[in-house]
């Protein structure tokens, strides 16, 4: 698809906003010192114009080289030798946009890889938006909506879980399945519509039974997909924990234990903590961000009580909140304390610190009757700990990771894209409604009005559908430039 057509089709759209027509050129590597910077060019001149600056060390013209082969040579400008650089050249349709597209390995120097950009720009070429490269790979049918999101997951991947779930997303994963049924539902609708056409003659085209047993895999499989969200979405921006207790419990000692490093100061001092601290550990491939907030205490001093004040704010937002105390703590204090964080019901982890000091050993009772005063809570986990001895902590670990797995559904595969969510549940929706109407004996023109609705929604996650212009310029917009 040439980007002139892109133009006429998405005129006056909100995603034409957001490409450029012709050849378009942008540096493909973080912005600071490297040893290599890389430089990509795609659309109908990004041969012909690479051919005004390179110089193959074979002598030869850049356009009668090979395709698809790395070729040593210097990038000129001004009769100037700029760099020794590499570059592959790909041929359209065979590219990552489908369009010609050269990629030039160079010094990682800023300076070169801004005068090789602005040699370029100065022969026309436009400066790429951001995501313009995936957008014109979807636009021109190399991958599929939902795999296009999945290169700006894998960008961003920050755990090998969520590179994987977004690895599988980008080789097709669920889209495939969901693109399968999506046809069977277009072909009953072909077929109930053609019923109405011979309405008069009594014939039909259409068998409700087969239809049934479609909506029913259809709506399973949507639904366990669906399902996959919440395990999908902790993966992906991973699992906010905060840490709270009353001061001088070990909050802080704890969040130095389990990074191995100091990462918030530790003092006898009560109210040493002001603000929260905050930082990502990666866990058996799953990230975690850990957060260590103030003492949780009635206060004179302004400062710590803004530090109080944000502590709550912060168990509000995390999924899981670790409550720290010690066999000295006050029993209604600690219950008191629990009942009025759990406001958005995180899922609670009750930690008994300093267990070094009663010969390491963990005081059940204490434990059991924290358990027995918050009758209404359901209470994940009983730990006792010291912060002093790192092996004590395995189990927290083991704990934390065991929870988040236990999201997990029996899906094959997982979804952690909102936009995603969102449309399988509206999908959801218009299936089991068909279902429904199907079962009330509903006349063969309503049902094709569903039928049709959740057709769009299904369509919608993999893009077969004429997406929301919007809808495009925001996915691609979180991209870095270059990509």
């Amino acid at each position: 698809m040439s980007i002139g057509f892109i133009k006429e089709e998405l005129h006056s759209t909100k995603v034409y906003n957001v490409i450029n027509e012709g050849t378009i050129i942008a540096i493909a590597t973080p912005v600071g010192r490297g040893a290599i910077g890389l430089i990509r060019l795609s659309g109908p001149e990004s041969i012909a114009k690479t051919n005004l600056f390179f110089r193959p060390k074979s002598n030869k013209s850049f356009r009668s080289l090979p395709f698809n082969k790395v070729i040593l040579g210097d990038f000129v400008v001004n009769n100037n030798i700029l760099d020794e650089v590499l570059i592959t050249k790909f041929v359209s349709p065979n590219s990552y946009t489908g369009e010609d597209v050269v990629e030039i390995s160079c010094h990682g120097s800023n300076y070169i890889l801004q005068k090789i950009v602005t040699s370029f720009v100065e022969e026309g070429l436009m400066p790429a938006k951001e995501g313009e490269f995936t957008l014109r790979a979807y636009l021109n049918k190399k991958m599929d909506l939902s795999q296009a999101e999945a290169v700006c997951d894998i960008i961003s991947s920050e755990s090998s879980a969520a590179h994987e779930i977004a690895i599988k997303q980008l080789r097709g994963g669920y889209s495939n399945r969901m693109k399968k049924l999506r046809q069977e539902l277009i072909k009953f609708k072909s077929l109930i519509e053609l019923e109405l056409d011979f309405g008069e003659e009594d014939v039909e085209f259409a068998n409700l039974n087969q239809l049934k047993l479609l909506l029913e895999n259809l709506r399973k499989e949507i639904n366990d997909l669906k399902l996959s969200f919440s395990y999908g979405n902790a993966i992906k921006n991973g699992v906010p924990v905060a840490i709270a207790g009353k001061p001088n419990t070990g909050k802080s000692s704890l969040l130095n234990a389990l990074f191995n490093e100091d990462k918030a100061i530790v003092s006898k001092i009560p109210g040493t903590t002001r603000d929260t601290i905050e930082d990502t550990l990666t866990i058996d491939g799953i990230l975690f961000r850990f957060i260590d907030t103030a003492g949780l205490r009635d206060t004179d001093d302004v400062i710590e009580a803004i530090g109080v004040k944000k502590a709550k704010e912060k168990v509000k937002k995390s999924s899981i909140l670790i409550y720290m105390y010690d066999s000295d703590s006050n029993l209604t204090d600690i219950t008191n304390e629990i009942m009025g964080l759990l406001v958005n019901s995180p899922t609670l982890i009750t930690i008994e610190n300093k267990i070094d000091k009663n010969n390491n050993k963990f005081n059940s009772s204490l434990a059991s009757k924290i358990e027995s005063k918050l009758n209404s809570v359901k209470i994940y986990g009983q730990l006792g700990i010291s912060t002093l001895n790192p092996k004590s902590l395995t189990p927290l670990k083991k704990m934390l990771v065991k929870l988040v797995e236990g999201l997990k559904t029996n899906s094959n595969y997982i979804i952690q894209n909102t936009r995603h969510y969102n449309a399988l549940k509206e999908s959801l929706v218009s299936v089991e409604k068909i279902q429904k109407d199907l079962n009330n004996k509903l006349s063969g023109d309503l049902l094709s009005v569903e039928l049709k609705e959740a057709i769009h929604h299904i369509g919608s996650i993999t893009g077969e559908i004429d997406n929301d212009r919007d809808v495009l310029g925001s996915i691609f917009s979180q991209f870095c430039i270059g990509k």
